[in-house]
């Protein structure tokens, strides 16, 4: 898989006339060269349903009168530029108004995606229906006629669907379809049969092709979804609804799975179907880097004129942030993530929790605050599920709803036999049901607090904290002492906010009580009585930040890897077998909110940033310089065996290139 890929839509309604019409192969070829583009992804059918080339299996647009598919696959080839080829699975506008009764439908019968053939928009099919075959027959079509080096298919993964066809296959089987776990067991069955009959239909002509089935998002948890993919391109425009954090919350997860993935972002200003919006080169350059420094290739989105003709402006922007991607790929070839901290997902750990239940959405937040919170103490971390060999990590983090059952109970007490430490938040290490704690952390449960908010008072070494109590927004849990160490107390306020009993505009101060520990260390890790990690992907306290700081300290005591960047700014160590070197990706960017869009304008270079890296194979270190300038760093060893340096300048992304003798 190529490192500066281009995913090229083309959606286009059949009211346009003239599609194609200024298509030209010396104009297309210029612009991958300037955008120094070595894979585009492009299309066979769009979401509106037309195929973009003589077709038997399908429709021609109306308004186009040549191959436009064979010509961009030849125009690319001719240059060295690889060709996947794109097709809308899930959307099929034309088809949508003609065979209404193959769509996903709810138990109110409406419609997925939009809910009526009155508003603008698409809908989803049903690939339970007849639907199915014909999309087969166009991928079999496109394989079969085309030199495409891989199949992308878009808008599809597991869904729930009463439409009639399923209706009839539940009654079938004698379930109820008003059951709903009835319902979402056939949408697993309906999308892996899917994809089974997907990748047989393209081994019956070429085996091995490449395909990725896009459904936006990697269910952590799910490794049997990601494997039914050849590679994984991970999603994640930032201006357009994603945010700067999302995209490390699933890489640090997919690197983890070892497979071949890339970060997906866009040219647009917003998100696609944008056409006129252009991003500042900078934010192209961080987000980039940001995929390289997690181990990922990169893939930007663009979106063709009716036309044909390829914008000039979009690919000078691409070619700005791609020119230097060139540069550094020897360095971010088969790359593995270094990391001293396990995050177990919280996501991962309902997929696999026998009887979990489903909790508020807004819980699905501790996955990303556990990000943040670590990305922004620069901490080399991985997003884990349960089957993940836990042996390979010094701490591993539990964030704020993880239930524990049995099997994990026992995988947790031979990670903490062998040394290993826990830190758990809130509710983490309680039974499926809620009312047993399951872990050795030095403590016994009581109960979920009935004051809410409560305070945390901190026991913390004198300066590294205000002597106050804090306020914790969130719910908290009622422990007590079982061997364990209090790291600070907690207390309750007065009374809780009530129609008689209230106080101030927004809440009632503590009463200064201690009300039992609110933090606990123990021989196996440790626990703080509230949801820290959700909290922070809310409401950015920072105390909560500093809650988790402080106990990886004491957890953690000497790092793989400390530096001085300010919090924004991110580290990351990844191993290269094949140059037998560590690469050190220093990323230093400010995302701004402008209205409801994360903007990336400024980057503000710094300078002199200091770093310390704890290697086993310190020793044997060869020479350590920047890439891709070659610029040799002197180095020091520190006390402990770390190797300390210092990088003079970075602007934007900076690699250090450790190797070994």
């Amino acid at each position: 898989m190529r490192f500066r890929q281009v995913h090229l839509d083309f959606h286009t309604s059949e009211a346009i006339l003239g599609i194609g019409s200024q298509f030209s192969r010396s104009q297309f070829q210029n612009m991958l060269r300037i955008g120094h583009v070595d894979s585009i992804t492009i299309f066979s059918k769009c979401h509106h349903g037309w195929a973009y080339h003589p077709s038997e299996a399908n429709t021609m647009h109306p308004h186009l009168s040549f191959d436009l598919l064979g010509e961009m696959i030849d125009a690319a080839h001719e240059i060295g530029v690889k060709t996947p080829v794109y097709l809308s699975a899930g959307l099929d506008e034309k088809l949508a108004r003609r065979h209404p009764e193959w769509l996903i439908r709810d138990a109110e019968d409406r419609t997925r995606w939009v809910r009526d053939f009155m508003t603008p928009g698409y809908h989803e099919f049903c690939f339970n229906t007849p639907y199915l075959d014909i999309l087969l027959a166009q991928i079999h079509e496109v394989v079969s006629n085309y030199d495409a080096d891989g199949i992308f298919l878009d808008i599809v993964g597991i869904r729930e669907c009463r439409c009639q066809y399923c209706v009839a296959a539940l009654r079938e089987t004698g379930q109820d379809p008003r059951d709903e776990a009835a319902v979402a067991a056939l949408g697993e069955r309906t999308y892996l049969n899917y994809t089974r009959r997907v990748r047989e239909t393209i081994d019956a002509v070429k085996p091995g092709l490449p395909v990725f089935h896009n459904s936006s998002h990697q269910l952590r948890g799910r490794r049997d979804l990601a494997h039914v993919n050849s590679h994984l391109e991970l999603e994640s425009l930032p201006t357009g609804g994603w945010g700067y954090d999302h995209f490390p919350l699933s890489a640090r997860y997919v690197q983890s799975l070892g497979m071949d993935y890339l970060g997906m972002t866009g040219k647009f200003h917003t998100s696609w179907g944008e056409f006129g919006g252009y991003k500042h080169p900078n934010a192209l350059r961080f987000e980039t880097a940001l995929s390289l420094a997690h181990g990922a290739k990169c893939s930007i989105g663009d979106q063709l004129h009716p036309s044909g003709l390829m914008d000039e402006a979009t690919y000078a922007l691409i070619g700005a942030a791609y020119a230097e991607v060139e540069a550094k790929e020897p360095w971010c070839r088969g790359t593995s993530s270094v990391a001293d901290i396990a995050v177990l997902s919280l996501e991962a750990a309902r997929v696999a929790c026998p009887d979990a239940q489903e909790k508020d959405e807004r819980t699905h937040l501790a996955d990303a605050g556990a990000v943040r919170i670590l990305t922004e103490g620069h901490y080399l971390y991985d997003i884990v599920d349960v089957e993940a060999d836990f042996s390979r990590y010094k701490v591993l983090i539990l964030p704020d709803e993880v239930p524990v059952w049995s099997e994990l109970r026992d995988a947790l007490n031979i990670f903490t036999a062998n040394g290993g430490k826990v830190l758990a938040t809130g509710r983490s290490g309680l039974n499926v049901a809620g009312d047993t704690f399951m872990l050795e952390l030095g403590l016994d449960w009581k109960g979920t607090n009935p004051y809410q908010p409560s305070y945390f008072h901190p026991d913390f070494p004198p300066g590294s904290l205000l002597p106050a109590s804090f306020v914790m927004y969130g719910e908290g849990q009622l422990v007590e002492l079982n061997g364990g160490r209090s790291l600070g107390r907690r207390e309750n306020p007065y009374f809780n906010r009530d129609v008689f009993t209230f106080s101030s505009h927004l809440h009632t101060p503590s009463a200064g009580e201690d009300n039992g520990p609110g933090m606990i260390e123990s021989q196996n890790g440790i626990y703080i009585a509230w949801n820290v990690f959700g909290d922070y992907a809310d409401n950015g306290h920072l105390i909560l930040k500093e809650m988790v700081l402080h106990a990886l300290s004491r957890l953690l005591p000497r790092p793989s890897l400390r530096c001085d960047l300010p919090a924004r700014g991110i580290a990351t160590l990844q191993y290269q077998a094949e140059g037998n070197r560590y690469i050190n990706h220093l990323l230093y960017a400010s995302p701004v909110l402008k209205g409801r869009v994360e903007v990336i304008e400024d980057i503000v270079p710094l300078q002199d940033v200091a770093v310390s890296l704890r290697l086993p194979t310190f020793a044997s270190i060869k020479r350590v310089y920047l890439a891709p300038s070659m610029e040799e760093l002197t180095y020091m060893a520190g006390e402990y065996g770390e190797i300390n340096y210092t990088v003079p300048y970075l602007e934007n992304h900076q690699m250090v290139v450790l190797e070994l003798v």
